[in-house]
Order: C-alpha cells, then sequence, then structure tokens
C-alpha cells in the first residue's frame, strides 16, 4: 500500500524541463512512519511463514503490473527527473532483467544449505528473514536502484518500507501498488515520504532490522550514525548496506580497440546527463592511443542532441536538479585555472526552462583536480594520457572512492592484471556502466560497504539460522 496517514506536509516535485507541477505527495511525520513500520512488522511475520517458492510467484504477480504499466512508469521517471524518454524505456529494460533473475534465483539460493552427513546427527544452515527493511531510493535511477533491495528483500522474506526520493515519489507508488498486497499479506510493500529529521529519527527509535540506502557519502554517514544510535539507545543492533556512489575510472591500455573504447566510455561518462553512481568520471589513455581517443571523444560528445526529454530524438535531458550545475561549473573553471583545457562544452545551458550542463571533454587535467577526483554526477570526461599499465592502475586507485573501474585491452591476462590491482568492487574488460544481476554489487572506501545484486545480495537481508539436532 501506500503509506498517506499522519501527513501534516505536501511535497509538490516539479517537471525539471518545463518546471511545472508534476504530482501532489503526502509527507509522514514521524507517528505517521511508526505507524507504517508496526504495519511492515505485522505483514512480516505473515509473509516469512510462506515458502520461498511461493513468494517468488507472488513477487511475479507484482511484476506483472510494471509489464502492464510501462509505458506510464516510463513518462513518471521522465517527467519527474527528466530523464530523455528513451532511456527511461530502458530503464525498463534493466529493471526487469534484475527482477527476473532475482526471482528465478532466490529458490535456490535461500535453500537450506546441508552439511555432509554426521552419524547421529541433522545439520543444516538457514536463511531466515531480518523482519522489516528501510530502502531508501535515490531519483538518478529510480526503478533500477530501488529494485536491488525491493525484490531481494521481498523474496527473502521481509517487509519493506521504501522511502523514494523527493524527486520522483511516483515511482515509490508504482512499487506499492505492485507489491504492497501480494497473496494474504498486506502493507507488505508501503511507500513513504518522510523529511530527513522524521526519517533519521525513525532510523533510530522504530522497530526496523536493516536499512539500504543509495545516496551521497554524507548521506550515507547519517545513515550509519542514526543505525549506530539505535544500536546504542534502544540495546538492540540493526546495520545498513550503503552505496554511495563513486568516480569510477577506466584505462584505454595500448592494444585497445579504440573505436570501441571511445564509444563505450563517452557513453558511461554522459548517459543520464552524467548522473550515475557507476558512470565514467575519468579515463587513462595510454599515450600511443591519446590522440586517436581524444579525436573519436570529441566527435561523439559533439553529437549529442540536448533538449526536451519527450522526445526520442533526444540524447540528453536536463538536470534532474537546476542547483546541480553550479558544482561541475564550479570544478570545471577550477581544472581551468589549474592549466586544464576545455575541449568542449563546459558551460550551463538553458533549453526551454530546463537547466542543462554540455557534455564536456576536458584534457590536461590531473589527478589532483576537483573535476579528476571528487564526484560530480555530470557529463563531464576528463581524458589523462599514461605510459604504461602501472601509471594506470596507480592513477585509477587514487580516489578515496572505490565502486567500479574498467580496462579497454585485447589481452585476457592483461585485464587479469589490472583486477588483481584495482582496489574497487567491480573490474570491467571492454565495458563500463552496467550491473549483471548475477554480480555482486559492493564498493569500497566512500563508496560503500554491503552488497546488492547477486546470492550475496540475499544474504545480506538475510541472518543464518544453524540447525544442530542430535537424532541417534
Amino acid at each position: 500500500m501506500i503509506a498517506m496517514t499522519n501527513s501534516a506536509k505536501t511535497l509538490r516535485p516539479v517537471n525539471p524541463f518545463t518546471l511545472e507541477p508534476a504530482g501532489e505527495y503526502p509527507v509522514l511525520d514521524f507517528p505517521g512512519i511508526r505507524a507504517a513500520v508496526a504495519a511492515a512488522r505485522k505483514a512480516a511475520q505473515g509473509w516469512r511463514a510462506i515458502g520461498v517458492g511461493q513468494r517468488a510467484e507472488w513477487v511475479r504477480t507484482g511484476l506483472q503490473y510494471f509489464e502492464a504499466n510501462r509505458a506510464a512508469i516510463a513518462q513518471d521517471i521522465t517527467r519527474q527527473m527528466g530523464k530523455p524518454i528513451r532511456q527511461s524505456e530502458n530503464e525498463l529494460k534493466g529493471f526487469f532483467e534484475r527482477a527476473n533473475w532475482l526471482t528465478d534465483a532466490a529458490e535456490d539460493v535461500l535453500a537450506p544449505e546441508l552439511l555432509p552427513e554426521k552419524p547421529g546427527f541433522l545439520r543444516r544452515i538457514e536463511h531466515v528473514p531480518l523482519g522489516v527493511v528501510l530502502i531508501i531510493a535515490p531519483w538518478n535511477y529510480p526503478l533500477l536502484t530501488a529494485v536491488n533491495g525491493v525484490a531481494t528483500a521481498l523474496l527473502a522474506g521481509n517487509a519493506v518500507i521504501l522511502k523514494h526520493s523527493s524527486l520522483t515519489p511516483a515511482v515509490g507508488e508504482h512499487f506499492a501498488r505492485a507489491f504492497g498486497k501480494l497473496g494474504p499479506c498486506e502493507d507488505l510493500l508501503q511507500a513513504i515520504l518522510a523529511d530527513h529529521g522524521d526519517l533519521g529519527k525513525a532510523i533510530a527509535e522504530c522497530d526496523i532490522d536493516h536499512v539500504v540506502f543509495t545516496g551521497s557519502v554524507e548521506g550515507g554517514r547519517i545513515v550509519q550514525r542514526n543505525a549506530v544510535s539505535r544500536s546504542a539507545c534502544a540495546n538492540r543492533f540493526i546495520d545498513c548496506s550503503l552505496e554511495l556512489g563513486g568516480k569510477d575510472g577506466a584505462y584505454v591500455a595500448a592494444d585497445a580497440d579504440v573505436a570501441k573504447a571511445a564509444e563505450d566510455l563517452v557513453d558511461g561518462a554522459m548517459y543520464n546527463a552524467g548522473q550515475s553512481c557507476c558512470g565514467i568520471e575519468r579515463v587513462y589513455v595510454h599515450k600511443s592511443l591519446y590522440q586517436d581517443f581524444l579525436s573519436r571523444a570529441e566527435v561523439l560528445v559533439a553529437g549529442y542532441v540536448l533538449g526536451n526529454p519527450q522526445e526520442h530524438k533526444t540524447g540528453m535531458g536536463p538536470l534532474a536538479s537546476a542547483k546541480s550545475a553550479q558544482g561541475m561549473l564550479d570544478q570545471v573553471r577550477a581544472a581551468k585555472a589549474k592549466g586544464a583545457r576545455v575541449v568542449s562544452g563546459g558551460q550551463i545551458k538553458l533549453i526551454g526552462k530546463g537547466t542543462f550542463f554540455e557534455p564536456t571533454l576536458i584534457t590536461g587535467a590531473d589527478n589532483s583536480m576537483d573535476v579528476v577526483r571528487e564526484e560530480n554526477f555530470g557529463p563531464i570526461l576528463p581524458v589523462i594520457p599514461v605510459g604504461d599499465d602501472d601509471e594506470a592502475i596507480r592513477l585509477v586507485n587514487d580516489s578515496p572512492y572505490g565502486l567500479t573501474s574498467a580496462i579497454y585491452t585485447s589481452d585476457v591476462e592483461r585485464a587479469d592484471r589490472f583486477a588483481a590491482a584495482a582496489d574497487t568492487g567491480t573490474v570491467f574488460m571492454n565495458r563500463c556502466d552496467y550491473l549483471d544481476p548475477a554480480l555482486p554489487w559492493t564498493g569500497v572506501r566512500d563508496s560503500g560497504r554491503g552488497t546488492t545484486l547477486s546470492k550475496f545480495g540475499f544474504y545480506s537481508l538475510t541472518r543464518r539460522k544453524a540447525i544442530h539436532f542430535r537424532v541417534g
């Protein structure tokens, strides 16, 4: 269901391209959140008693809602955060890829694990749901970031409180319509909106068992502090999974297919206007390919069509939040002041009533500059020449983040050496900016902790119970 009670405030998001109203939504106060958590606790008790196979069937029923409403959901994403409509439609494809993999895998992954026979004993390991999982989802990929936690939590036997971004509340409502009631269980997923203070108090004081947060580093620190506060004040320990973004680096080795590398990496930097935690934000190119790569990248960057995100010809829409453009501009200007050169783009652009940042290609930058070091969540790509693999690895690792890295090479052994040295949660060879649901999604350092997707995502939202029976 969609939690609608105890609302003292109303949220009125706007379309970032037209600045017209994009809906009206109630914001829960703290008593309203507490009531939603209590309802989720009741739902969780019934849901966990249902077998994994049956839970998976009912989750598939919920997925039928998304299939039946594909067009409306894509429109809501574009209307509320400005993603070009063809990218919103593509996000639905990724949503189903992840949701279907998780649903198909759940029964095998969550089955009790039998230990080798021991005379007179029966031993097994069970995967037990945690109870109530709070999922705090961002706006940039409102379906993909939410489904990682939502599908896993439900399949594992938990109830969900989904607090979606204030920019994309319509997506939270779609999740609630699809999964709010499954089988006999009401209030299984509730979509809420809440201000930061009340939500933090809820983490610290309400009967929540785990928090899944995707967002900024500072937001992750706040969530973790609130979880620690809960443990200290209530004498009850809870944990959180934190996916906090990145400054993902790629290396184009001397033996790379430079045309393919340029195509992939420009797209990885510019897709969704660069508003991606695993988007490419810096590229290191072997000096023998540097000019070739740069020339190709310049042509690709110049080819982006900026404009109305409702039009299929549009390749880059407005920024979801106009105020973020200034931070991007500040990074570019600071880099120029230190000697970097803007090959193309580098400016804020107004189209209609929307605020855009031009697709931007930068040379002459280095790892001391914020444009190479600090996440900007924008369509900005610094390209830096390197002399060899060791220099590339050193520079890729020279970051407070560690979400993904990528190498473009024709040599798998070279890619293996790069992967062994790269201090990131995911290492790609000849691709980037993509999540395979069978692989764990995780980061190191300021990119967060915990895991979503894969079998390990299920393990993070369950606990192990040891069954140790003497039977003879």
